[in-house]
């Protein structure tokens, strides 16, 4: 298991003790380099480039008849142990063959990921972003913070908030970059300057810290690749 940290080689240790500046790209991790969170991840190539393939067992999937819906902690992540500084990451997802039909192809980026799985999460649903439905559109992308803050109540407490529409959708590649300080996240999308989503008031604090990892839902296969890390200098 190597991590590449400024272009040389260093063990996983280094980055936790925060000792480089940059502490990750995905392209150079193994998947053993990951905590695995109910996921299953296997080195795989999507659009003619590598990348880390995740996916969920469809026993896992959410039935609305039986259960709300609920954010959950399916996820693959590195334990390093960051507070402030910046992600980046490129995500794709796709529906699954048995995909429910309330499947969004859900991907995004969790982050300060405690021993006790508590973390912070931006994600997409990229499907909502061509939905003939303007409410559904609103809803492309979506904060949370696991386990007490799901989407349901921060949208039932404050709606509109914690939620936005971008210009995203399945089968293709697309740009994350959350930069977290202290009680403040912002997420940008594909390279542009403005943010897509502010959260001034990250639910878990500011003093929050822990693991970075790609998160998914029910009815997702994803793919991701070169993440990144940067802590705050």
């Amino acid at each position: 298991m190597r991590h590449i940290i400024n272009c040389m080689a260093y063990g996983l240790g280094v980055a936790l003790a925060g000792m480089s500046p940059t502490i990750a790209f995905a392209q150079a991790l193994s998947v053993d380099a990951f905590k695995l969170s109910g996921v299953k991840l296997q080195q795989d190539t999507y659009q003619g480039v590598s990348a880390l393939k995740m996916t969920m067992p469809s026993s896992a999937t959410q039935d609305p008849t039986k259960e709300a819906l609920a954010d959950r902690d399916y996820m693959a992540w590195l334990p390093l142990n960051f507070h402030d500084g910046t992600i980046d990451v490129d995500v794709a997802s796709d529906l699954s063959a048995d995909a429910p039909r309330y499947a969004r192809g859900f991907v995004g980026v969790t982050f300060r990921i405690d021993d006790n799985n508590r973390f912070e999460s931006i994600y997409l649903r990229p499907t909502n972003s061509d939905a003939e439905d303007q409410v559904r559109r609103n809803h492309s992308v979506q904060y949370v913070a696991y386990p007490d803050f799901k989407f349901d109540r921060l949208r039932r407490e404050s709606p509109e908030k914690y939620e936005t529409f971008a210009d995203i959708t399945t089968g293709r590649w697309i740009h994350m970059r959350v930069v977290v300080s202290g009680s403040k996240a912002r997420l940008y999308l594909d390279g542009r300057s403005k943010p897509a989503l502010i959260v001034d008031d990250l639910k878990l604090g500011s003093s929050q810290r822990g693991g970075v990892g790609v998160w998914i839902e029910s009815g997702t296969v994803a793919h991701f690749r070169n993440l990144k890390v940067t802590p705050a200098r």
